[in-house]
């Protein structure tokens, strides 16, 4: 998991825990760096959310509203404070009912996700905050929920679903890596053992991926895998040979953008490091290629 790193949005039918999921995340994500929590506890002192004057040493998770403007997302007003983005600068930003945001606002998300900073235009000046967050989404199927629910059938189907995902435009879309159904829960769930792997177990690995990431761009400026582009990240993420031609088949059957190449690449090589592996390999290209797919809207 990274800070302005892999994008994620999860679809499921209402109950399913999509944003108990989402709260979550935060404490998966290492703990703040000295200079991490000087950079929060800036941005909170612009916008007046600084708690007694104390640095903040806890990531942000930011949850606003579907009703929030774009103003109120990327920054604005009378006296251009940061907006949500920037109050989620390395930490999470939450959109709940992704669909239910206006379409400009949330296209408005595209310029920070690309560059890891808001930029606020006036008459007489460029104003430019902090905005590298990790972007979590959570979206119905469909409007009313229960596209694939055998018992609450949706009667529209496919159109509601059709009509429904499309508020969310094609560029948007082609930044999120991450693309995960999550099914819903059914009574026989909640008596189940606990998983092996436990919230403290994945945080250590977490935390461990970061470490060989913090290493790999020493000196380079920069911090994990997200940021890597261009022949650095060809460096560290070409795959083997059976990898590489996964891949090119995929590219071209799956149409990628050269943007979700690239993504693709760079989850790739975050999902190796998470197994603790030097190379990327076949699987971790075929797994990253997974969170691509789109959704099924029958």
């Amino acid at each position: 998991m990274d800070s302005k790193g892999s994008q994620l949005l999860m679809i499921g039918p209402p109950g399913a825990g999509k944003s108990m999921l989402a709260q979550r995340l935060p404490a998966l994500l290492p703990p703040l760096d000295a200079r991490e929590a000087l950079e929060i506890s800036m941005v909170q002192s612009l916008a007046g959310e600084l708690a007694g004057g104390a640095i903040s040493r806890r990531r942000p998770f930011r949850n606003p509203h579907h009703s929030a403007s774009m103003a109120a997302l990327t920054g604005g007003g009378l006296r251009v404070k940061p907006g949500e983005v920037s109050l989620a600068h390395l930490g999470v930003l939450f959109l709940d009912e992704l669909p239910e945001f206006q379409r400009a606002v949330l296209d408005s998300l595209r310029q920070p996700i690309e560059t890891g900073e808001a930029v606020v235009a006036r008459a007489n000046a460029h104003v430019r905050y902090p905005a590298r967050f990790q972007l979590v989404a959570a979206m119905n199927p469909c409007r009313c929920g229960y596209l694939s629910d055998p018992a609450q059938a949706c009667g529209r189907a496919p159109k509601c679903a059709l009509d429904y995902q499309s508020r969310i435009s094609g560029p948007l879309f082609d930044r999120i890596d991450l693309r995960v159904e999550v099914p819903g829960v059914l009574a026989a769930d909640l008596s189940l053992p606990p998983p092996a792997e436990g919230s403290r177990d994945v945080a250590v690995r977490v935390a461990k991926a970061r470490d060989v990431q913090r290493q790999r761009f020493d000196g380079k400026g920069l911090r994990i895998n997200a940021q890597a582009e261009g022949e650095l990240l060809d460096e560290i993420a070409t795959p083997e040979p059976a990898g590489q031609r996964l891949l090119t088949e995929a590219a071209d059957q799956m149409r990628l953008t050269a943007r979700g190449y690239h993504r693709v690449l760079r989850v790739a090589r975050t999902i190796a490091d998470l197994a603790g592996l030097e190379r990327v390999m076949r699987p971790h290209i075929a797994e990253a290629l997974s969170y691509r797919r789109i959704f099924s809207r029958q």
